[in-house]
């Protein structure tokens, strides 16, 4: 199962579409609901999946090693284009140390690659995605208007949007380091992509987009807006993103598209079988719990509380995790990390208690 940026339902909502003026966008997310994204090497439940220039060592959980791909740390990076066609990889048109071509997709996603290698790398001592110098693959001008990007395990894959609703997918830094992101599970915890399990792994993904793009631009929590796939609607949209991490619910409410459908806290949680039970809805939980503990902290989001849910996330969690879990495990990393009554700790206590995830009162 490859992961997806744009949740089915939205699709669905725009593949039903009569409206004037997006006949375009609804055949074109009737091919991307059509579309399935081709499994490459997806973690499974049997383990994980390793190129074969990879081999893993014996490095602690969540720590950098860099004794795959002869130690490197650098990114290696190589952009194909699929020409429109739905066949991967494409022909190679950029590499590492390569120059801007002239394909605005193909330089927005190298540089989106080396911004989430960045990321890793220099917050959280990680070497690529796997944490041995992966080499770091994508490809541009996926399909025909295809309204999406994804991770199938190997490379990440961008459409080009239908022009009408949604533009290119590189355009949006969160949107390349959320997918990346599933790769960094996918080594990890492997979180099972379904009911709360599924819902966490998207909501990590959130996390890292959120936070590649903050690390890249400089911005403090206080200065960030919290904002998964801003840029990519069109001005035909009324919504600023795809997903709000600080209000989950309020990202769109669109005529076409209709209201954000994601609950704040656990009052509002969505029990239903559709969207591998709600990953992409009930993901605005623990993104908004940690959005509000990153408000509360305050600094660089990748320093505090960033760096406790990749502790989290790359320590001993089981990959059937309820958000109940996960939120031990956030306090637990957060108290070895900072120490127990420390402002960080503090500040993710309150921030699971907000949005109901946790009711009792934590010692701090």
């Amino acid at each position: 199962m490859a992961h997806s940026i744009v949740p089915p339902y939205l699709l669905a909502r725009l593949a039903e579409t009569d409206a004037e003026g997006l006949q375009r966008a609804a055949l074109a997310a009737r091919r991307s609901l059509a579309a399935d994204p081709p499994l490459r090497a997806e973690r499974q439940r049997e383990g994980v999946f390793v190129p074969s220039s990879v081999v893993l060592d014996a490095a602690e959980p969540g720590m950098a090693s860099f004794t795959g791909l002869a130690g490197v740390t650098e990114p290696q990076r190589t952009i194909s284009d699929a020409e429109g066609r739905e066949r991967l990889p494409g022909t190679v048109v950029r590499r590492e140390t390569d120059g801007p071509v002239d394909d605005v997709a193909v330089n927005e996603a190298y540089d989106g690659l080396g911004a989430t290698h960045a990321l890793l790398l220099e917050a959280f001592g990680r070497a690529s995605i796997d944490g041995l110098g992966l080499p770091l693959d994508a490809t541009v001008h996926y399909g025909e208007d295809y309204d999406n990007a994804f991770w199938d395990g190997e490379r990440m894959v961008f459409g080009d949007g239908d022009g009408e609703v949604f533009g290119r997918f590189t355009a949006s830094l969160s949107v390349i380091g959320h997918e990346l992101a599933h790769g960094v599970t996918q080594y990890t915890a492997g979180l099972v992509y379904e009911g709360q399990s599924g819902a966490l792994n998207e909501s990590f993904s959130d996390v890292i987009g959120a936070l590649v793009e903050q690390h890249r631009l400089g911005q403090t929590a206080g200065e960030a807006g919290w904002l998964i796939g801003e840029g990519l609607f069109t001005a035909a949209v009324e919504g600023r993103a795809l997903r709000s991490m600080i209000e989950p619910g309020t990202a769109y409410d669109d005529d076409v598209l209709g209201r954000d459908p994601q609950p704040a806290d656990m009052a509002g949680y969505i029990e239903t079988a559709d969207d591998n039970g709600g990953v992409h809805l009930n993901s605005g939980i623990p993104n908004r719990a940690f959005a509000l503990a990153a408000r509360a902290v305050g600094g660089f989001a990748w320093e505090g509380v960033g760096a406790v849910w990749y502790d989290a996330m790359t320590g001993p969690l089981d990959e059937r995790s309820d958000f109940a879990a996960f939120a031990e495990a956030t306090l637990v990393a957060s108290d070895a990390r900072f120490g127990a009554g420390s402002e960080v700790s503090s500040a993710i206590a309150e921030a699971w208690r907000t949005v109901g995830v946790r009711s009792d009162e934590r010692a701090d």
